[in-house]
């Protein structure tokens, strides 16, 4: 397994309940620890179909000997093509799986980006009043928060093991030595020959290639009503396209010398799930407001990855994941800071405008790791709009690093932590002709108290082409201003 944060905290089998955080009691009829979610999700049952055909073998002898999920876990199967539905289906097994059910839900994306949908209401109540929901999926991304609000712990796992948890239904059954109902893991676990016998009998490689031709033939794809044209014709109204201002070929270069207010300080691990979260959109959030404000059902809502090309619902999304924590001040919720000038306490995006308006320039101010996760486009462009000129942090994720480059944004790795008080403002000088690869970036902290303390951090650029988009003001800006 792996988890319960984090995709690269490998855990034994074993020893996986112990890294998970102890909840203090049962509640109701539900465990401590109950499995919220099992999902077999699309990420690892394509590519290599054994680890499918084994959730199915162990899924059938669950059948035979009488075992079923409990009520509360919410078990779902999302293939990555529909290869994976007919090689299951001439095995047999596609049966096997609905009847514990992983019923197919869709193909592609789902529980790993939020699209879980509704978990029980009984286990929304229980994380409510501190038990520990915990979810289990064989995808590839376990930020907190990612794939359902409520469960801060995720673990990943194969298939094969999706099923067993959800037929325990408590992470602190160890499958290692607890019983599922009257046998053992090992009972129901498929030896490699019975799997080895129905790949060969059930996988034909042609079925990937005509389910993409059949995906291209749908009906439902071809009857889409699109525009024509050289230019798209933006709808004003929609909640879901609206033109970004970062396509804008006049944006101004961030980089020069400046004196700036840390819009927020941010611990180590800060994930691009942080930075924009991916998941459903709250009806109470500032985002959930303003879709139903401008028309939207307050019951669908959706989720942010589905609202990627609307900049103004993706704004205010950001830095909201629960599990976010900002240092500027304390207990500060999620998605909320400090506007030091008149020392308000309110939304991050609110806060960025309002620094606009003063004509004064916002850095964030970060640990190690910063911007790890999926590579989304997102966690970068969002900083953007709320007029970040440049990131500090102590260490990079190296996609996320290129990315707030091609948005013009400036990542200065530091030498420490910067302890920043209420008041505190960074300065910094990075004028054109002094950026380069790593060059060293003088930066300094101006105290409220008027004392200074100089800080040399290093420029995170790695070549000339980075240099240049920093200097154009990013890709995009420098790209339109080709066009024309």
């Amino acid at each position: 397994l792996a988890g319960p944060h984090r995709p690269q905290d490998l855990r034994s089998l074993g020893d996986a309940r112990e890294a998970s955080s102890p909840a203090a009691r049962a509640f109701d009829d539900l465990p401590a620890r109950p499995i919220a979610i099992a999902a077999i999700t699309s990420c690892t049952n394509t590519t290599d179909p054994r680890l499918l055909i084994a959730a199915g073998l162990l899924a059938r002898k669950a059948l035979r000997l009488g075992l079923a999920p409990p009520s509360w876990v919410k078990t779902s199967l999302a293939p990555g093509s529909p290869a994976a539905a007919a090689y299951l289906r001439r095995a047999g097994l596609l049966d096997d799986l609905e009847a514990l059910g992983f019923a197919i839900v869709g193909f592609g994306c789902t529980t790993c980006i939020g699209n879980s949908g509704p978990i029980d209401p009984r286990i929304e109540d229980a994380a409510a009043a501190g038990a520990r929901p915990v979810a289990l999926l064989s995808g590839n991304r376990n930020f907190p928060g990612r794939v359902h609000g409520s469960i801060q712990e995720s673990f990943l796992a194969s298939p094969p093991l999706v099923v067993a948890y959800a037929l325990a239904g408590d992470f602190d059954h160890d499958l290692t030595s607890d019983p599922i109902g009257q046998v053992r893991l090992a009972d129901l676990w498929p030896s490699a020959e019975e799997i080895d016998e129905a790949v060969a009998a059930a996988v034909r490689p042609q079925d990937f290639g005509e389910a993409f031709a059949a995906a291209q033939a749908s009906p439902e794809w071809t009857a889409l009503d699109a525009p024509t044209g050289e230019l798209y014709p933006w709808e004003p109204a929609s909640t879901h396209l609206r033109p970004p201002p970062f396509a804008n070929p006049v944006a101004p270069p961030r980089i020069g010398r400046f004196t700036a207010w840390p819009l927020l300080v941010l611990p180590d691990d800060i994930t691009t799930d942080h930075i924009s979260p991916a998941g459903a959109i709250p009806r109470e959030s500032e985002a959930g407001r303003w879709l139903i404000e401008h028309g939207e059902d307050a019951a669908d809502l959706g989720v942010f990855s589905g609202r990627r090309g609307h900049w103004e619902v993706m704004l205010r999304g950001l830095f909201t994941n629960r599990s976010v924590r900002n240092l500027l001040g304390p207990d500060l919720p999620a998605g909320e800071t400090v506007h030091f000038p008149s020392g308000e306490r309110m939304a991050v995006w609110r806060a960025a405008e309002r620094y606009r308006c003063e004509s004064e320039p916002v850095v964030i101010v970060a640990g190690d790791r910063y911007g790890m996760g999926s590579s989304r486009d997102w966690a970068a462009k969002g900083p953007w709009l709320l007029g970040v000129r440049a990131v500090l942090a102590l260490g990079f994720e190296r996609i996320h690093r290129s990315n707030l480059i091609n948005m013009g944004i400036l990542p200065l790795i530091l030498p420490h932590a910067l302890d920043l008080g209420a008041g505190d403002r960074i300065a910094i000088e990075a004028p054109g002709d002094l950026i380069a690869p790593d060059a060293d970036i003088a930066v300094a902290v101006l105290r409220a108290s008027g004392r200074r303390q100089a800080v040399l951090s290093r420029a995170a650029i790695e070549t000339e082409f980075e240099v240049r988009m920093l200097r154009e003001g990013g890709i995009l800006p420098w790209i339109a201003r080709a066009d024309d």
